[in-house]
């Protein structure tokens, strides 16, 4: 028990160090917000391109994509998006809420939540079945929350325009490098392979830094009602519906702690920068994500801890 515990804990403190350290960056004026908004931009672009490479070069591609996982987490993502998509029209709310609420529920921040979870368990360089799953939800993710806010804001989601930005996604070209590298058999130089990682190793401490950095309690203001429901789906709700069926379905180790990863992270912090580009409730989705970030750091560790003890990673 108390190494389970111990390993758990492990997994998410880092996380949790680095938003403090991001908060007093702030707190002091060490970053302004134009300077977060900048750098987060850097390491959208640049860092986690080169994590997803490395992640998947220096993988055995036929163990990295886990078919039946990644088809259940695709359906699991469009069955929760539709599910809560029938709720919220039933809700007497305006349509740029429903919008944001839908997309808080069911779009996680798999990206920065993903990897470092399994890494801080199962160590780098064994999380290539995260990798992978990581390149299949997130453009799902994407396609989903252009169809959504489009609808819901009254109008009409233009799918070519829908699919240049998936495949010009920087983290899909990074997954798409590595996959071409490896069917090619092209070596990549060592000068070059340490630069990636060296870039690699300091992708999470910057990215959760700068999401800390971006915390305004300040921000809060009406709808927190709608807000409470967005963190409880998001948190616990989804995560104990879709954890209990990948448990029965049999999905154990480091696919399952993905799957935490994926369906226990808060929000996207992209969800916010969407939601205000296409019209939404651009409030509610900022604040769903910063609530539900410092929560999920607790919740995480519960549901690590809970498939630890019963002996399923």
């Amino acid at each position: 028990m108390i190494h389970n515990f111990i390993v758990c804990l492990n997994a998410v403190i880092p996380l949790v160090l680095y938003l403090v350290v991001g908060m007093l960056v702030r707190k002091y004026s060490v970053l302004t917000e134009k300077d977060v908004r900048k750098f987060n931009k850097m390491v959208f672009a640049v860092f986690f391109p080169a994590l997803m490479f490395e992640n998947l070069y220096s993988a055995d591609i036929s163990e990295a994509f886990d078919g039946r996982l990644i088809l259940f987490a695709c359906l699991f993502v469009l069955a929760v998006c539709g599910i809560t998509w029938g709720i919220v029209v039933r809700m007497d709310i305006p349509d740029r809420t429903r919008g944001a609420m839908i997309q808080a529920v069911y779009r996680s921040n798999f990206i920065l939540m993903g990897l470092p979870v399994a890494e801080n368990i199962y160590g780098k360089g064994c999380v290539s079945v995260t990798a992978a799953l990581i390149m299949f939800v997130v453009p799902l993710y994407n396609f989903l929350a252009v169809i959504v806010l489009e609808y819901f804001r009254g109008g009409r989601a233009n799918l070519k325009s829908v699919l240049k930005k998936i495949l010009t996604n920087p983290i899909i070209l990074g997954a798409v490098a590595a996959i071409l590298a490896l069917a090619l058999n092209i070596s990549v130089p060592s000068a070059v392979n340490k630069t990636i990682s060296g870039m690699c190793d300091a992708t999470t401490p910057i990215a959760m830094i700068l999401l800390g950095a971006s915390f305004n309690k300040s921000s809060v203001h009406a709808g927190k009602k709608n807000l409470t429901i967005c963190v409880l789906a998001r948190l616990v709700i989804v995560p104990a519906i879709g954890l209990g069926l990948a448990a029965m379905l049999g999905v154990r180790d480091v696919a399952l702690v993905s799957l935490i990863a994926m369906m226990a992270a808060p929000p996207a912090v992209s969800s916010y920068t969407m939601a205000e580009a296409m019209d939404s409730d651009g409030e509610l989705a900022g604040n769903a994500v910063i609530f539900a970030t410092p929560l999920s750091c607790v919740t995480i560790f519960l549901w690590l801890f809970l498939f630890k003890s019963l002996g399923m990673f």
